[in-house]
């Protein structure tokens, strides 16, 4: 068994600006610097495939799809919103990133990998059902959690989203579903401003003030999660893998870094180990400062090949 790493480069061919900080030189920094390291040769490099109409459905209506493709352009950019721009390329990268975490929950849940990661782009937690914003097109964390429950049966799956930003698309698609367990950590009061206190049952929401320091983080991130997602006992664990609250990030006033990270990454396939069989899947959000998105995805990477 081993870690799954999903990459392709036409997630490199959608470029929202010259100075988008949402920009292809992620992935390529990303993927630099685990070969110059060697965990790349550690793992098993999946090439994905686009996720297909039908999946799609199963998070985003029909109506909300066919506008995406009629706005996305022959040429040049079309907002949607003022950070979010469709390209002739776009909706291609949208699908493969989408199309990656469907993949992983097959091959995971098949036992083919013991978890994986998916380096792709655009992201996708900021887009919620019937809405796109923050970068993101199609909602990748909540289509790999439909596909688990609907397709292989699951019972239980917890999402733990760590980027900087709240996940609002991911809480705006699974609140209210019982058989999803959504912990989420994220500055406050900061960007989208929404879906912070509409909570549901089964979202966990810890707010984290600016400059916090690492260790207080540590230690709310273990209050808010741990003891949840032990009761719960998930089947799966999913992870929105944001790292832009980095203390280098300049998207985000947080000050983590690359151990952080690690740890974070330890506490959850410890989850993962007592109530998944180390089942866990995790997806690219945010991370805007090349350097140290590369060296913290490498120290997640470190963590999952400790299981894998």
């Amino acid at each position: 068994m081993t870690t799954a790493f999903f990459s392709h480069d036409d997630c490199q061919k959608h470029i929202m600006g010259p100075d988008h900080p949402e920009s292809p030189e992620r992935l390529a920094a990303i993927i630099s610097y685990i070969a110059d390291t060697g965990v790349a040769q550690q793992l098993d490099w999946v090439r994905p495939e686009e996720i297909t109409r039908d999946q799609l459905t199963m998070v985003h209506p029909e109506g909300y799809l066919h506008q995406l493709d009629l706005m996305e352009p022959a040429r040049g950019r079309v907002f949607t919103d003022p950070d979010t721009a469709l390209t002739p390329d776009t909706l291609r990268a949208a699908r493969l990133a989408a199309g990656s975490c469907v993949q992983a929950v097959d091959m995971v849940l098949s036992s083919q990998v013991t978890n994986a990661f998916v380096c792709a782009r655009p992201p996708g937690h900021h887009a919620e059902r019937s809405k796109s914003m923050g970068f993101c097109f199609y909602n990748n964390i909540a289509l790999a959690a439909k596909r688990a429950l609907n397709f292989h049966g699951l019972e239980r799956i917890a999402i733990v989203d760590f980027d900087v930003h709240q996940g609002n698309g991911t809480v705006d698609i699974v609140q209210g579903d019982e058989r999803i367990l959504m912990c989420s950590s994220f500055q406050h009061p900061f960007y989208p401003h929404s879906h912070v206190h509409r909570l549901a049952s089964n979202i966990i929401n810890t707010p984290i003030a600016a400059d916090t320091s690492a260790a207080d983080y540590r230690r709310q991130i273990e209050a808010g999660w741990l003891h949840a997602l032990q009761n719960f006992r998930p089947q799966l664990v999913l992870v929105s893998a944001g790292f832009d609250g980095h203390r280098q990030d300049p998207m985000a006033e947080l000050n983590l870094e690359a151990a952080d990270y690690r740890w974070l990454t330890d506490l959850l396939t410890s989850v993962a180990h007592d109530h998944a069989n180390d089942r866990l899947i995790s997806t690219l959000e945010g991370g805007y400062h090349l350097r140290a998105l590369a060296e913290s995805v490498n120290a997640h990477l470190e963590g999952l090949l400790a299981i894998g």
